[in-house]
């Protein structure tokens, strides 16, 4: 089977979607769109995907991580290193909030660059699917994160406000 063969993977539980998402982050080249509902209890304060996400946003500089939340403080308050990152990368890196009105958006994805994603079918169900090589269901999902991404605001800064 050849690197550029459509792969639908269908998943049943946290740790095969913590990693799937490792797979989906590992693989991205120039953007990485993440969406989750608060990211709790998937490994975003992992050194692993620590290091993953900064040997991406080190490959080129016009690397692009946008990440997106219904609630974000847990990324600030508990994942230091995605902290860390954003002050590092805040020239290539963001984090977003959703507008109240989406609160109803409830799928979970993440897509690297128009290739590979990971997707979850809602926020309390582990089930899902980890698509590589699939350029039309990537359009899809990166489609609806800049839709999404256009009416959220900044939910975490790089700088630390207050002495």
């Amino acid at each position: 089977m050849s690197d550029d063969t459509l792969q639908h993977t269908l998943f049943d539980g946290t740790v095969d979607y913590i990693e799937a998402l490792d797979t989906v982050c590992a693989s991205a080249q120039h953007t990485l769109n993440i969406f989750e509902k608060d990211f709790s209890d998937i490994g975003f304060n992992t050194e692993s995907r620590y290091h993953a996400l900064r040997h991406f946003l080190l490959g080129s500089t016009t690397s692009r991580l946008q990440i997106l939340a219904h609630d974000p403080q847990h990324l600030v308050r508990y994942c230091p290193r995605m902290m860390m990152l954003l002050r590092e990368f805040s020239h290539s890196m963001d984090i977003f909030q959703t507008p109240a009105h989406m609160k109803g958006v409830t799928e979970p994805f993440a897509v690297a660059d128009n290739a590979n994603y990971v997707r979850r079918y809602h926020f309390d169900d582990a089930r899902g699917l980890l698509a590589k090589n699939d350029p039309e269901g990537a359009r899809l999902l990166n489609s609806r994160f800049q839709e999404m991404w256009s009416s959220s605001h900044p939910g975490a800064t790089p700088t630390r406000l207050g002495l």
